[in-house]
């Protein structure tokens, strides 16, 4: 009973004390901040029928499917152009800098209203990846994501370091601004009547504990109130690292015993099939080498499935786990090429991510930091070379040569 007592408030005290995953969970808002981004940059040209005025899912229709299922888009609040171009620069601009770490907690939240505003606008317009991300979206919210890999984490470190100096850190006046324009920005549409419900009740409540969470952090940094907002923004941070990683064991668990039910699939034909298809296959001449042999299609079709309805079974097993990821990862950026839908595979990446071993990530991140460093690092000058000058008579010592600067 006693070993059972302590077992249990080791475990308490280790999803209390610290988020859990903060590489993982640094990975996943990277990998589905960059490919909303990328998503919305390549379909620019294009918005106005996916998401706009111009398509085929007219305002009217998405307003009373919203009506009907309670789905949240900021774009049912106007169907004017103008509004619509806001609503997308802004998903554009919170994509970016959540992919960036900027705020994290304030454009993981924005992320998510541009996500749902846009993809609820127009249902039919996505895919299983789209799926993810609608998902992914609102799971991030509740995680602390920004603890390494952002421009949050840089400026804790600066701080840190100049207090550590025995100097006073720069007061952050971004974060208030931002905290009261978003107030005043979310009164209007609670005024108007545009937000109702549990909407309503989300949204005023992350602003208030944004702000709770600011005071707090300003004016007792080290006293109980703040080891207590930690605690719960711990508890709330490792449930919802726990929900992304059961969502992408769901998504795979379903997809592979959904498989094993089709004919196609059982008999090993079902990787043929779309291959031929024209709509997924940009490449002709490649998918007719993956197709040209009934060995491989039947190695490919029957491999996809195992992977798919082992994977959650190989969680227990770190070293099968890891093999099984790459093996999975190395399949979704073959869909990307071979298949033409590199979203939908970056969304899965994303997604798998999750379950990066920390020592991997660390590296990555180190390799990361290398090139960057390359990169920033000016070139170094080759020193000029010195004039010759007359050669001195004979009998006097030649002049020494100085050292060039670069030495």
């Amino acid at each position: 009973m006693n070993r059972f007592a302590v077992c249990v408030s080791r475990a308490v005290a280790r999803v209390t004390d610290a988020a859990l995953g903060k590489y993982q969970t640094a990975i996943v808002r990277i990998g589905f901040a960059t490919t909303w981004l990328l998503f919305l940059l390549r379909e620019l040209p294009h918005r106005q029928e996916l998401y706009g005025p111009d398509g085929p899912w007219s305002w009217d229709l998405a307003r009373q499917l919203t009506a009907n299922n309670h789905a949240f888009s900021v774009l049912m609040w106007s169907d004017g152009q103008m509004w619509f171009e806001t609503v997308y620069a802004l998903a554009l601009l919170s994509s970016a800098l959540l992919l960036v770490g900027w705020r994290t907690r304030t454009m993981s939240l924005l992320f998510m209203v541009g996500v749902l505003s846009l993809q609820n606008r127009s249902v039919f317009m996505g895919d299983g990846g789209d799926n993810v991300i609608h998902l992914m979206a609102i799971y991030l919210v509740f995680t602390r994501c920004g603890q390494v890999w952002s421009l949050d984490a840089r400026r804790v470190r600066r701080s840190a370091a100049a207090r550590a100096r025995g100097e006073e850190p720069r007061p952050d006046r971004a974060g208030p601004a931002l905290w009261v324009v978003l107030g005043l920005v979310l009164a209007v549409p609670s005024v108007a009547g545009w937000i109702s419900g549990a909407w309503l009740v989300v949204f005023w409540g992350l602003w208030a504990v944004q702000g709770l969470w600011w005071y707090v952090g300003r004016r007792a940094p080290h006293g109980e109130p703040r080891i207590l907002l930690d605690v719960v923004a711990n508890l709330v941070h490792n449930a919802a690292l726990l929900v992304i990683m059961a969502e992408a064991c769901l998504i795979y668990s379903t997809a592979g015993w959904y498989k094993i039910q089709g004919s196609r699939w059982q008999d090993g034909t079902a990787v043929y099939y779309p291959l031929h298809i024209d709509y997924f296959s940009p490449w002709p001449a490649l998918s007719d080498l993956l197709s040209a042999h009934g060995a491989t299609v039947l190695l490919i079709t029957y491999g996809t499935v195992a992977a798919q309805v082992a994977f959650p079974f190989t969680l227990f097993n770190r070293r099968v786990k890891n093999v099984l990821l790459a093996v999975m990862m190395t399949e979704h950026a073959v869909i990307a090429v071979v298949l033409g839908l590199p979203f939908f595979s970056l969304a899965m990446i994303a997604a798998d991510a999750v379950f990066l071993p920390t020592s991997f990530l660390r590296r990555l991140g180190g390799w990361a930091a290398r090139a960057r460093g390359r990169l920033a690092r000016p070139a170094a000058r080759l020193p000029l070379p010195r004039p010759r000058g007359p050669r001195p008579p004979a009998g006097e010592p030649a002049e020494q040569p100085q050292a060039s600067p670069a030495t």
